[in-house]
């Protein structure tokens, strides 16, 4: 048939080459069997709520542990008065006692410190010289522990810069002379204070007296005079009066 028309026609595959691609196109889109899906069992969600218990409790306790000991308060110091712990310093020089020089240090060092933490005096940063010179002139001391007190430094200023050699009975004077200042001294710092007792209430001031016009105080009237009162001060009258007519 002739047409003047001139349009192309596209012949259509024939059916062998479709079906080919077809079946093609089918073998690709086949894929393997997945494993099957393990569905977790009831021991593992067990463990999993133990484990967050567990976590939870921990962190709890650490809480309260860190709370505890954050907010204890710290213990409180136990003070040591003056007096003992010169004591034990001077039981502790004891093993000086065959080496005159450092003895010396060691126990002069201890009565000054003694001096010095319980009467303000300020014996460590003074030489004997300036120490004596101001203890004269103190309350503190009585005139015999002064003199106790200067022939313990001087003695020991001796031993310290005069090099001189004192015998062992002479040490153990030495230490007895500061333990005994120490124990004459130490009466004042274990004298308990006085306790303070409350005090009674003060009783109600009294009703004051009613004041007159003027705003002084009126005098309290007397007591109404009975009979017997009236008879008696006749009778005075009466005998004052004779005894004026006689005279």
């Amino acid at each position: 048939m002739k047409t003047n028309s001139s349009a192309i026609i596209v012949p259509a595959p024939p059916v062998s080459t479709n079906s080919a691609a077809t079946n093609s196109l089918a073998a690709a889109d086949i894929r393997d069997i997945k494993a099957p899906v393990e569905i977790p069992s009831g021991w593992f969600w067990l463990w999993c709520v133990l484990g967050a218990l567990g976590i939870v409790l921990a962190s709890y306790f650490a809480w309260r542990y860190w709370q505890k000991h954050r907010t204890r308060p710290k213990a409180e110091e136990l003070i040591i008065p003056p007096h003992v712990r010169a004591r034990r310093k001077l039981e502790q020089a004891l093993a000086l006692i065959y080496e005159a020089r450092p003895f010396c240090i060691s126990v002069s060092g201890t009565l000054r410190a003694y001096l010095e933490e319980a009467f303000a005096l300020r014996a460590p940063e003074r030489t004997t010289e300036e120490f004596l010179d101001e203890l004269q002139s103190s309350a503190l001391l009585s005139l015999s522990q002064k003199q106790l007190l200067g022939d313990f430094l001087v003695r020991c200023d001796l031993v310290k810069f005069a090099r001189e050699e004192p015998t062992v009975d002479q040490l153990k004077e030495l230490h007895a002379s500061a333990l005994r200042l120490i124990d004459e001294t130490s009466v004042f710092l274990e004298r308990p204070a006085p306790p303070t007792e409350p005090q009674p209430p003060m009783p109600p001031p009294a009703n004051p007296p009613p004041s007159t016009a003027s705003g002084e105080p009126s005098q309290p009237k007397p007591p109404p005079l009975t009979s017997r009162a009236v008879a008696g001060i006749s009778v005075s009258v009466q005998t004052s009066e004779i005894a004026n007519r006689k005279s």
